[in-house]
């Protein structure tokens, strides 16, 4: 029997290697003669650059940089093996894991540290960079990081404006030419592939200020004040450098930085598990597999839109792979997704438990489940496990 374990990272429990070694070490208790084959995932977020790392035999590379509010971060990125590049995290250098709750201000914070990141990969002679943008702390439409290459964006009396989500109604005129100068001394052509799970517009009521602001501290009157001013940037991009993305698809992630990679510096928005799968060669692995085993913090109703555990689980249905998912805690509305592409769900926890509790032993838990779901292949000769969605729905998310 050939297993693929392809999980995504359990946020703020395991890495998606972590989650991979572990469902490695139960199942092969209860199928020691199987053939394993870890295939650790992510979709742009957390994990993303250590999954591409491991994928291609490359390495994490530091680097100290300014953090969302300006302070020193030593943030890491990962140089990827073959010569394929570079993957960047944003969350590293302008995350909101990096600040204190009392400190998430997105009209403050900025994204100049993920520029400071993309010149340090730059510098080590990597061309083709993907950069991650979840879990971001900022709303500052991507001025930070275009400021850190370069550009300038300056007011109605020509002086320079500090980037961050609170000055962009200030910007009357984006000055490309040192981001220019810069780039042609490159000599090579620099291609980004931005990789996100993200879809929402820049603007609007499914924008990045509306939707993802409160989530980085904005109270209601600020997100208000930001869509304003994303709703300006966007009008002076339009102008100065000719390119409309108000309405693009993917152009709200991260506060906006999706909008601002494209218009600063051309990048593409991709789906970030999209971007993951083709960079670790799912398809190839999937050769004559049985049975794919992905998951992730939480499955619900929303895994479905474009998160990593779902895009595995479509990837595996097209070579006829079938796919049993694993989360801490399955949501009420998880059951959809046997109707799609998977043919079983398993919950970490099998009663419910602190959460606190739950994240301490995330590992050894998904060890016991994964001995579990080993012994349920093991004895289920026919293949016909369908449509089980085991342990308990209301168990904590992990």
């Amino acid at each position: 029997m050939k297993i693929v374990i392809a999980p995504n990272a359990f946020k703020d429990s395991l890495t998606a290697w972590e989650a991979a070694r572990a469902l490695e070490k139960g199942v092969r208790q209860a199928l020691p003669h199987a053939t394993l084959v870890l295939v650790p995932v992510a979709d742009g977020g957390d994990g993303t650059a250590e999954a591409l790392a491991r994928a291609t035999g490359g390495q994490m590379v530091h680097a100290r940089v300014a953090g969302p509010l300006g302070r020193p971060v030593r943030a890491v990125f990962a140089v990827l093996g073959g010569g394929l590049g570079a993957v960047i995290e944003m969350a590293a250098a302008s995350g909101l894991r990096l600040l204190a709750p009392r400190e998430r201000n997105p009209m403050r914070t900025s994204t100049f540290g993920t520029g400071q990141l993309i010149r340090a990969a730059v510098r080590r002679g990597l061309r083709r960079l993907i950069i991650g943008i979840g879990g971001s702390a900022t709303v500052d439409g991507g001025t930070g990081m275009a400021a850190a290459l370069g550009y300038r964006f300056l007011d109605a009396r020509g002086r320079e404006v500090l980037p961050c989500g609170g000055n962009l109604k200030e910007i009357a005129r984006i000055d490309a030419e040192a981001y220019l100068r810069w780039r042609k001394s490159l000599r090579e052509p620099l291609e980004l592939t931005v990789a996100s799970d993200v879809t929402n517009p820049l603007l609007g009521p499914e924008g990045a200020a509306r939707v993802f602001g409160p989530q980085k501290g904005a109270t209601p009157t600020q997100v208000e004040q930001l869509e304003t001013g994303l709703a300006h940037l966007a009008g002076v991009i339009r102008r100065d450098l000719g390119i409309r993305v108000a309405s693009l698809r993917g152009s709200g992630a991260a506060g906006g930085l999706g909008a601002g990679l494209v218009a600063f510096c051309g990048a593409v928005i991709r789906s970030g598990a999209r971007v993951v799968l083709d960079a670790v060669r799912l398809e190839e692995k999937l050769a004559d597999a049985d049975w794919v085993i992905t998951g992730e913090g939480k499955l619900d109703g929303q895994t479905a839109f474009g998160k990593a555990p779902a895009v595995v689980a479509r990837v595996a249905k097209r070579h006829r792979v079938r796919v049993i998912g694993v989360a801490g805690s399955l949501g009420p509305d998880a059951r959809r997704l046997l109707r799609g592409d998977f043919d079983a769900l398993f919950s970490l926890c099998d009663h419910p438990m602190d959460p606190a509790e739950a994240m301490r032993n995330a590992r050894p838990l998904l060890e016991q489940l994964a001995e579990s779901i080993g012994a349920l292949l093991a004895s289920d000769a026919g293949g016909n496990i369908r449509g089980e969605a085991l342990r308990n729905e209301s168990a904590t998310k992990t």
